[in-house]
């Protein structure tokens, strides 16, 4: 296979978004819908409670129609149906035996229950890794010869040894490091094994920089959380290591190497159907360019990974129109997650657009923030409270000056004027994985 050749998947990448591929996702949905109803207990009961007829089933919308969202709320129902068992829950959703898979990772469980995502080998290399380690990083330019830093958190979540193993396909060396080494032992491998490549989170990534990594890469591969789509802190990763920065994840995305971000091209049409759906009614919306909703899934490849109509919480937009950069696969942006929504007055405020205007204030402000919430989400009793930290250089008495400037932005951009409260410089808690947003001083 040609090293030169701009996409993975030469017969796959090259049709997609096209009439064709949507005969084939039909073809495919059937066939997975089939193997659920006869080996998965969840799915049956879900199909049977609304009368789902497969064989009836003529395009995606006949699908979409019938059969309803699974969030995390439906999730947590399921949970507690198996009595909280996790083997018992994989067991009853998936069209393969628990004894068949070979990797359990989950996502962070921040909400304090693990979401898991059982992984046979079709999943890690014909799924996941066909998306992100072959057709995402090879477009971006990743070949046999570098070698990637590997700095996403290795223990359960997705993000980590699930995405880890993959890179096998292309012959990359990985260096697994994994956030939970910490910063200087992230350094002292950069130092010693000189990558080439770097992976791991958007708040990670900006803290090596704080720590005066002088690691001189090729690509930044970013994922985990929004960011890397922020223009203040792309242009600050990209100056800062001088290397392409490419924005992954929230699905099977990987953005491209255009100037200009242009978002992350849906890459998996036959693996998995996106969807957009309206966030309060569930409403399909139509995919065209400016089309904004919750993102929904439904894998039609794979064999413990399975979504049918699966919500992650994240609101995407997208843009179907084709790419500047030529490659194919319809766009999509994180505008933020249905978790995170705040709203100001009337006004819908999301914290990826507070970091990206606090990022035009540095070295006036480090960048680091903080929600303050005295009450549960997302109705917010202004002012909005934001703890920010001043940068290390910028004089405390003339904090007045900043502040004023500070308001002035948030409320033309963000239309909002929040109460600041300063900080010290390093006062606020820095992660090697997901960077906290919230300070949350309610009772759950």
């Amino acid at each position: 296979m040609l090293d030169n050749r701009p996409y993975w998947n030469m017969e796959i990448e090259t049709f997609f978004n096209t009439p064709q591929m949507k005969k084939l996702q039909l073809y495919k949905l059937k066939v997975m819908l089939h193997r659920l109803y006869e080996n998965a207990p969840f799915h049956k009961k879900r199909f049977d409670e609304v009368n789902l007829n497969i064989d009836k089933i003529k395009s995606l919308e006949d699908f979409f129609r019938t059969v309803p969202v699974y969030d995390k709320q439906e999730y947590r129902k399921h949970a507690d149906a198996c009595g909280g068992d996790l083997i018992k829950l994989m067991d009853n959703e998936m069209p393969i035996s628990v004894d068949d898979l070979v990797l359990i990772n989950s996502t962070t469980g921040t909400s304090g229950e693990p979401t898991p995502y059982p992984l046979a080998p079709k999943d890690i290399y014909g799924v996941w890794g066909e998306v992100v380690a072959g057709r995402g990083a090879w477009r971006a330019g990743l070949r046999k010869k570098d070698r990637l830093l590997f700095c996403f958190a290795l223990s359960m979540v997705i993000a980590g040894t699930g995405s880890l193993i993959p890179f096998q396909k292309i012959g990359t060396t990985v260096i697994p490091v994994g956030a939970e080494s910490g910063t200087d032992r992230m350094l002292q491998m950069a130092k010693a094994f000189q990558p080439t490549a770097f992976m791991g989170t958007p708040s990670l990534a900006s803290y090596l920089l704080e720590k005066g990594s002088q690691m001189d890469l090729n690509y930044v591969f970013l994922g985990g959380e929004p960011g890397a789509g922020v223009f203040e802190i792309r242009n600050k990763l990209e100056k800062g290591f001088n290397a392409k920065v490419f924005d992954c994840g929230a699905g099977y995305g990987f953005s491209c190497d255009h100037p200009t971000y242009q978002g992350m091209h849906w890459l998996a049409d036959d693996l998995c159907i996106y969807e957009l759906v309206d966030p309060k009614t569930r409403e399909t919306i139509p995919l065209e360019d400016g089309a904004r909703g919750e993102a929904v899934f439904t894998n039609i490849e794979g064999d413990g990974w399975v979504w049918v109509r699966t919500s992650l919480g994240d609101i995407h937009e997208v843009t179907m129109s084709p790419c500047p950069c030529g490659k194919t696969g319809f766009r999509y942006k994180i505008v933020g997650r249905t978790d995170d929504m705040l709203k100001v007055k009337g006004v819908i405020v999301y914290p990826t657009a507070i970091e990206g205007l606090l990022e035009n204030f540095t070295p006036e402000v480090s960048g680091a923030f903080r929600i303050v919430l005295t009450e549960k989400p997302p109705l917010v009793n202004p002012p909005l409270k934001i703890k920010v930290e001043r940068g290390k250089d910028f004089p405390e008495e003339k904090l007045n000056i900043l502040e004023d400037k500070l308001l002035s932005a948030f409320h033309t951009k963000l239309k909002i004027r929040p109460s600041i409260i300063w900080q010290k410089p390093g006062e606020l808690e820095r992660s090697t994985y997901k960077g906290a947003k919230f300070e949350k001083l309610y009772k759950e």
